[in-house]
Formats: C-alpha cells, sequence, structure tokens
C-alpha cells in the first residue's frame, strides 16, 4: 500500500522510538509505501522540503510555531497548518497514489487534506483520536463554550469526524464520549485503537540503577516517584506540587522530569519552597530518559481534575516499558485508572484528593511488593499496547 501520514509531531526518523514511529516503521518493515507529512515550525528557519530516509518519505512543511507557543499563534497555527499541508502535498507528494491515509489528533483541521486525497486516489480514511478538541479547551478555560472560536473548531471537529471511515479511540471510555457526544457517528466506524509500542527491553543491574541515580543527584535510599513528560496545564500539575508539600514519609522522593509551558512556574516554585523531597530537571533526550527512569521505582500520572474528555497519556506506557507501578491522579471521566487497578499494577486517585493520594503513596512506598507490581505492568504492556495491535487493526481495513 502507498500510505499517507498526517501529524502534528514532529518526526525527523522512524529509526526514533515513539507511538507514531513504531507504527511507521511497521508499516514499513511489512512492505508499504510511507509518506509523512510533518512539521517543522517557523522558529527553526527551515524551508518545506521532501526527504527520504530509512526507507520512507519524509515531507517537512513550515508552520507557524504550534508547540510550547503562546495561544493567539497556537490557534492561528492550527487553523492555517490545513492550507499549509495541502499546498505542500500538491507541490511535493502528489504523484503517488495513496491507498490509506493515516492522521492524528492534534490537530483536528485535516478535512481538506482529507478530502483531497479521497477524490484523488479513493483512499481509505483513518483516525486515530488522541485528542478531543476543542471540549479539552473547553475545560481547561482556554475557550469558552459556545463563543466564536469554539463553534468554529467544533465545526471543524464534526466534519472530520465524517469525513474519516473509521475512528480509532484509546479506550473505551473515549469511544463511549465520542459516540456520546456525536450521535450522528455511526457505532460501526469506530473502535478502541490505543496507544501502542514497540517495547525495547532494559536490564540494568542495580549498581547501574544507582550509578545513574547518582550522575542526577537523587537518593539511591529513597523510593523515587517519577512524573516524566510534558508540563503543561492538562496535567494539573499544582496537585503535584500540593503532594510534594504534604507528603511527609521520609521514604518518598519525587523526581519531575520534562518541558512545556508551566515550566518556568514549576522551576520558580522549587526556587521558593526549596522541597527537600524532590528534584526538578528539565527535558532529557529519549535514551537518558529510559535510562534515568529505569533507576526509578513508581511512574506518576497527574490530570486537570476539571477535564470533562477522558484523557489517556501516552506516558503510560513508558512506565509499563520499565515495568513500574503507577500511580495516577486523574478527574472522574478516564478509564486509565481503572485500567491500572484492574491489571494489578498500581492505583488510581481522584485529582485534588489529598487524603487518597497520601494513603495510596503510604501503600506504595511502604507496604507493596514493587517488584510483583511492576511485574504486571510488564504484563499489561504485552496484553494491550503493542504496536502490532494498531497495525493489524489499521491494516485490516484496506
Amino acid at each position: 500500500m502507498n500510505i499517507l501520514f498526517l501529524t502534528l509531531v514532529e518526526i525527523n526518523d522512524i529509526k526514533e522510538r515513539g507511538i507514531y514511529h513504531d507504527l511507521l516503521r511497521k508499516f514499513s518493515s511489512k512492505g508499504h509505501d510511507v509518506t509523512i507529512v510533518t512539521p517543522v515550525e517557523r522558529r527553526k528557519g527551515i524551508a518545506t522540503n521532501l526527504a527520504e530516509k530509512n526507507g520512507v518519505s519524509i515531507l517537512h512543511v513550515r508552520t507557524f510555531n504550534i508547540q510550547k507557543t503562546n495561544i493567539i499563534e497556537k490557534g492561528i497555527g492550527t487553523l492555517a497548518i490545513e492550507f499549509q499541508y495541502l499546498s505542500a502535498i500538491k507541490k511535493y507528494a502528489s504523484n503517488k497514489k495513496y491507498d490509506l491515509i493515516i492522521y492524528s489528533t492534534p490537530p483536528i483541521t485535516f478535512y481538506k487534506v482529507i478530502k483531497y486525497i479521497k477524490e484523488k486516489d479513493n483512499a481509505y480514511a483513518y483516525l486515530l483520536l488522541k485528542d478531543i478538541f476543542p471540549q479539552n479547551a473547553v475545560d481547561m478555560k482556554l475557550i469558552k463554550e459556545g463563543s466564536i472560536i469554539h463553534k468554529i473548531f467544533e465545526k471543524k471537529e464534526k466534519a472530520l469526524y465524517q469525513i474519516s471511515d473509521t475512528i480509532g479511540c484509546m479506550s473505551q471510555a473515549n469511544v463511549d464520549f465520542l459516540l456520546n457526544h456525536n450521535p450522528e457517528i455511526s457505532k460501526a466506524k469506530v473502535e478502541v485503537n490505543p496507544n501502542t509500542i514497540e517495547p525495547v527491553a532494559f536490564n540494568y543491574s542495580h549498581q547501574q540503577k544507582m550509578a545513574i541515580r547518582e550522575k542526577y543527584l537523587i537518593p539511591t535510599n529513597k523510593k523515587v516517584l517519577v512524573y516524566g513528560g510534558n508540563l503543561g496545564k492538562p496535567q494539573g500539575l499544582d496537585f503535584l506540587l500540593e503532594t510534594i508539600l504534604m507528603t511527609e514519609l521520609n521514604e518518598a522522593f519525587f523526581l519531575i522530569v520534562g518541558s512545556g509551558t508551566e515550566f518556568p512556574r514549576i522551576e520558580n516554585w522549587f526556587k521558593e519552597h526549596k522541597p527537600t523531597n524532590s528534584k526538578l530537571l528539565q527535558y532529557l533526550p529519549k535514551e537518558d530518559y529510559d535510562q534515568l527512569l529505569s533507576a526509578c521505582d513508581v511512574g506518576l500520572i497527574f490530570l486537570d481534575k476539571n477535564f470533562l474528555i477522558p484523557n489517556f497519556p501516552s506516558r503510560l506506557l513508558s512506565y509499563l516499558e520499565m515495568k513500574k507501578p503507577v500511580l495516577a491522579a486523574t478527574d472522574p471521566n478516564t478509564d486509565i485508572g481503572d485500567i491500572i487497578e484492574f491489571a494489578n499494577c498500581g492505583y488510581k486517585v481522584s485529582a485534588g484528593n489529598q487524603t487518597e493520594m497520601q494513603s495510596k503513596l503510604k501503600k506504595l512506598v511502604l507496604e507493596d511488593d514493587l517488584h510483583e507490581l511492576g511485574k504486571n505492568a510488564g504484563i499489561l504492556l504485552l496484553k494491550e499496547y503493542l504496536v502490532d495491535r494498531t497495525f493489524n487493526l489499521i491494516a485490516e481495513k484496506r
């Protein structure tokens, strides 16, 4: 098959690791022709270009700054990307007849691109629904419900769902939310297609893990609970910071690793409070982050308590891959905590409930067999979140 993949994630090499890299590498390894359309933000000063690398075509499209920027440029950039991608595809990648288009949210503004390819090539359109927008922006009070901008994005959201032949959702809660709020969508075109990866084995000895901790000045005699990933408003990080202040367990140490719009505020918080039971590190390269994660004991997930949409953060997969127990503090609408508890690899907590959080922390730090919980985490990954699952669900459509 000739496959066109549209994404807002910057992809430069499919040999890198990530949910999209792993999926595209799988398609390529099975003999399919893959063309990736990916943004190169204007801050980098690189023009639109088409390159061949490791057996796939990568079309870098110059866009506005979309990630880690102010809400105004992000909004303008999200609206403009549809025309930028369409123009680039017509110029650089329209010589192929595509059998399949795969695209993810965000953004929701690929409608004209998909329509052009479907009409030109009679291609099958598969949406990987990773974000339910604009409702998530309403939940975060970034967009006012019923405003003009909300109505514009909502119209584009409906159009994207309509033109998609199949919509793959991250969990059953996402399927239910989508169908309940969009009754015009046929149930037959919606399925669970979760975040998946091609796992890598990490077999560090105890001595190696302790050496990694010492490298980053992390205590070697405590249980390290790590939050790694994006530091933005959706993560509800105030509850994480409150948890650090409220935790009196001498055996516990919190590690925050990441970047995002909230990093400067969190950095200032650390300078002001100078907590002795935690450490903040800025973004690390994937290989370095994996090494550091392997030396920690428990993975943390945080989501803002005001979310109505059932988010399902992909950072869960990193914890499962490392066979780490998981503690998820979330809104009541996501099912990620239920899945963690059902698999007996950790606990869920209601975001904002500090009493509940301290109770679960005590169990993890003082009472539980973390090795056994971690073993169950690895089993959950192999059962539900291998890239073969996503590949097979999409490939069987053609």
